[in-house]
């Protein structure tokens, strides 16, 4: 019984091993044809990739352009993905997707990063280091274009940013033209304490009048035509002290300089004082009010005709801003002051005297002036300074020429000149009835409709044909508004600080102020007071 029991056990034990030895036997050559398979697929990828890039290979010496030109180059496509993604993150910021416009600035400095090293170690990148950031810049480029970012939507919206953008500059330099304009008519507090205390000084010092009684004896040079004359139609004293004192200060014989100083009512006292307390070289100045003149009235003077207009009163003085369709700076009631027209009525102002050079209280003389008077006009009225070099300073730029008035009458391309340093001759003035002339223009003028602005347009009608061209050194413009050049200033015999930036605010340009501010005596007891400085 035991041994067939033996012997029925032992061949179904050789069976089962033959099986499992086949089994194991087939895993194993399954195992290694997967593991062949793989390592073919290895290998045979980065071969297809990298033959197009012949820049794997470590080259000395990088030429970035060489790079940025190439077709095949990796440094130009990550750069291309870094210009639009740029792009993309605007709008996406400006569509309060926050999320997506930090993904793609993370990216961005990723792939910024990868530019940089390769700069540093002067190396091209290979596509094995930049394959991972191009290919998720890709992803985020992609998503991009998924969210509508698209070449015409973006175009849309930065039309629409521009837009939005002009018209927020156009309301910034409104306001920065109102409140500039603002600036430049205030008072500075300075000044203002001066003419008070000034007028304080000349009611309670009878030494000052004393003083300008005693001067009053050189009247008869007040109307001596064989010296110097020149006259200033200002309110500002300290400015007014500037042009008497430069003038007297580079002058060869001050002696023979007299200025005749046109004021108003409010600062009369005020200016008397000044001149009476203070000395220049020996210049002789009278100080006049324009109230005194008898022949100053509405029924001589268009401008003081105009100003009992009301709707010339409402243009000016109401305040109302008119929608926007005139510029604050023509609203300005300062070019209706009888002070700005004065210099329309000399030989009224000034009956004895036959030339006389008229200069605006905003410039500075730093040469001596005495050869103006012998200056021959060639039979005209005004001499001055032509400002046409440029285009825009023709006649085409102050007058209106779609009115008939002005388009019969005047050469759009005639040549521009400006006020602030004229010599007038006021014999050939009378002669050919000039204030007449500004009579008809102005009066021509009551609805605005011929020019806006100030008092140089009607002095180009006036003057017209009767202007003799001086040598641009005698008159240098534009000091109180824009750069001129160091060589016109140093050979200029009178800088105009023409313009908002007078240097007298805190608003005048810094850099010429010094050219104003040399003619201030700042250690006089009243600026001090009045804290000048």
């Amino acid at each position: 019984m035991r041994r067939r029991g033996v012997d029925f056990r032992r061949p179904v034990r050789r069976r089962l091993s033959n099986v499992v030895w086949w089994t194991i036997f087939g895993i194993v050559v399954l195992v290694f044809i997967v593991i062949l398979s793989k390592e073919s697929q290895i290998e045979s990828r980065p071969a297809i990739t990298r033959r197009p890039y012949r820049h794997d290979r470590i080259m000395e010496g990088l030429n970035i352009t060489d790079e940025m030109l190439s077709s095949n180059s990796v440094t130009r496509q990550l750069t291309d993905q870094i210009s639009l993604a740029k792009a993309f993150v605007v709008i996406a910021k400006e569509s309060n997707n926050l999320q997506f416009a930090w993904e793609l600035s993370a990216q961005i400095r990723n792939s910024q990063a990868l530019l940089s090293n390769a700069a540093t170690r002067r190396t091209p990148l290979t596509v094995g280091e930049s394959e991972t950031a191009v290919r998720d810049m890709a992803l985020l480029l992609y998503q991009a274009q998924q969210l509508h970012y698209d070449s015409a939507t973006m175009i849309m919206r930065l039309k629409a940013k521009i837009q939005a953008l002009e018209e927020q500059m156009s309301a910034v330099s409104e306001k920065s033209s109102k409140y500039g304009q603002i600036a430049a008519e205030e008072v500075p507090k300075s000044l203002y304490c001066l003419g008070v205390r000034l007028t304080t000084e000349w009611f309670g010092n009878p030494n000052l009048q004393t003083k300008l009684r005693e001067r009053k004896q050189l009247e008869a040079k007040l109307k001596d035509n064989s010296v110097h004359h020149f006259c200033v139609f200002s309110d500002n004293i300290l400015a007014s002290s500037v042009v008497v004192n430069s003038t007297a200060l580079n002058s060869k014989n001050p002696d023979k300089v007299v200025f005749h100083l046109v004021t108003d009512e409010i600062n009369y006292a005020a200016m008397k004082a000044w001149f009476a307390m203070n000395s220049f070289r020996g210049v002789t100045v009278e100080v006049l009010k324009f109230e005194d003149f008898k022949w100053l009235n509405a029924s001589y003077v268009p401008v003081l005709k105009q100003l009992q207009d009301s709707e010339t009163q409402s243009y000016y003085f109401s305040g109302h801003n008119d929608d926007g369709r005139t510029p604050i700076k023509f609203r300005n009631p300062k070019y209706l002051s009888m002070l700005n027209h004065l210099r329309f009525y000399i030989p009224e102002v000034f009956p004895a005297l036959k030339k006389v050079v008229f200069l605006d209280d905003d410039v500075v003389v730093q040469k001596d002036l005495s050869g103006l008077f012998s200056i021959d006009l060639n039979g005209n009225v005004n001499g001055a300074v032509e400002t046409c070099m440029e285009t825009f300073h023709r006649y085409h730029k102050y007058l209106n020429y779609s009115h008939p008035l002005i388009r019969a009458h005047f050469d759009p391309d005639a040549c521009g000149w400006a006020f602030g340093m004229n010599v007038f001759d006021l014999v050939e003035w009378r002669k050919r009835n000039v204030t007449g002339i500004y009579h008809y223009w102005q009066e021509r003028n009551v609805d605005r409709t011929l020019w806006k602005l100030g008092t140089l347009p009607p002095g180009l009608l006036t003057f017209y044909g009767l202007t003799e061209a001086l040598d641009p050194s005698w008159h240098v413009l534009g000091l109180g508004y824009t750069n001129v050049d160091s060589q016109l200033i140093e050979k200029g015999a009178v800088l105009h600080f023409n313009g908002n930036s007078k240097p007298w605010l805190k608003i005048g340009i810094e850099k010429y102020k010094p050219l104003w501010e040399k003619y201030v005596d700042y250690s006089h007891p009243l600026l001090q007071h009045c804290n000048f400085h």
